[in-house]
């Protein structure tokens, strides 16, 4: 494909705030020989299989242990809502995110970056550091998720007000305060919007497949403000000409995804996969489990069909697998041990080096 490397690096940040993530934590702290970074499991599958004259490694972006999928004894008493919460909101995840582009732009470029971690936030800085290098508008960014990622936290916030007020068998508690006044900070839910309100990509370079959080139409039929605001930030990636392809689609249609990668006329891609795209499916290791995802074929389809573009001389600037969850990742599970960690070794050689 090329005769550029694939650097591997890692970037463990696990700053989810929900009360699960938090529970989980409090309960998973670390110890002695175990590893609190997926990039270790990734790697240990990786260095074995692949030529090893086609890449090199880093390792990871130093993350205090507090805000790691598994904290040290002595973090116990950081672990809780406020703390998470006021990183967020704080634009912490930014503030890593930059540290991101720094380690693309000074230790990994003109070779290909390839990152391996949680948050999925830190995307935006490994492709901002591209855009820089290759130029805004020579490089499109692929994301394979569940989830869109680009809704501003004051708008979602509101939605989930509604839904309260609206829905008898809301899963959301009117009581909770983090779902009133947050403001809109840089984080996983809504890094794309920031993106674009920036002007580091170009929305008609966004591509963005298995989504199953698109709102349903007569959503858009909802006069209510809150909700006008929620749909309309769906609406606007689209007006501005970004495509969206949801799960459904894929599903049913996916020939369709090969005609839509005909329509990317950059040099340049940048693909990102956030394994919840294979949720409670292919796998149990991902953070947000909310929406069933595709099965390990169909997220392999995705995969081969994606490096159809390496043959119309189109080049890979970076990729990334991010979101997965660092203490369920590799366990044990009624249906078998989970394989997060293989699939996404499994997409990196697909994609990465085209095996």
């Amino acid at each position: 494909m090329t005769d550029k490397k694939l650097v591997f690096f890692g970037c463990p940040l696990d700053c989810d705030e929900q009360f699960d993530s938090i529970y989980e934590k409090r309960n998973s702290l670390w110890t002695a020989g175990k590893s609190d970074d997926p990039f270790n499991e990734v790697m240990m599958l990786i260095r074995p299989e692949v030529q090893q004259d086609l890449w090199r490694e880093l390792g990871s972006v130093n993350i205090p242990t507090w805000l790691r999928p598994k904290p040290r004894g002595e973090d116990i008493l950081k672990i809780n809502t406020e703390n998470f919460i006021a990183f967020i909101d704080g634009d912490g995840c930014r503030r890593i995110a930059e540290e991101v582009a720094d380690i693309v732009s000074k230790k990994i470029l003109p070779d290909i970056p390839c990152m391996i971690g949680i948050d999925h936030s830190l995307t935006g800085g490994a492709y901002k550091s591209l855009t820089e290098f290759y130029g805004r508008d020579n490089v499109s960014l692929i994301i394979i998720d569940s989830h869109t990622d680009a809704i501003p936290m004051s708008v979602l916030s509101d939605a989930i007000q509604y839904d309260i007020e609206t829905n008898p068998g809301s899963v959301h508690d009117p009581r909770d305060p983090y779902l009133y006044n947050r403001p809109d900070s840089y984080n996983a839910s809504s890094f794309i919007h920031h993106m674009a309100a920036e002007g580091i990509i170009n929305l008609k370079n966004l591509y963005i497949f298995g989504v199953s959080d698109y709102p349903e139409k007569k959503s858009f039929r909802i006069k209510d403000p809150r909700i006008s605001r929620y749909t309309d930030a769906y609406a606007e990636l689209k007006r501005r000409g970004s495509t969206i392809m949801t799960k459904k689609e894929c599903t049913m249609a996916p020939q369709r995804l090969n005609t839509l990668l005909q329509m990317i006329s950059t040099p340049y891609v940048y693909i990102s996969i956030d394994m919840d795209i294979g949720a409670m499916s292919a796998v149990e290791g991902v953070r947000f489990r909310n929406w069933k995802g595709l099965t390990e074929s169909k997220i392999y389809n995705i995969a081969d069909t994606l490096k159809i573009l390496f043959n119309r001389k189109i080049h890979l600037a970076g990729m990334d697998i991010t979101e997965i969850d660092q203490r369920r990742a590799g366990e044990d599970y009624p249906a078998g041990r989970d394989q997060t960690f293989r699939i996404a070794a499994n997409l990196i050689k697909k994609i990465g080096f085209g095996l």
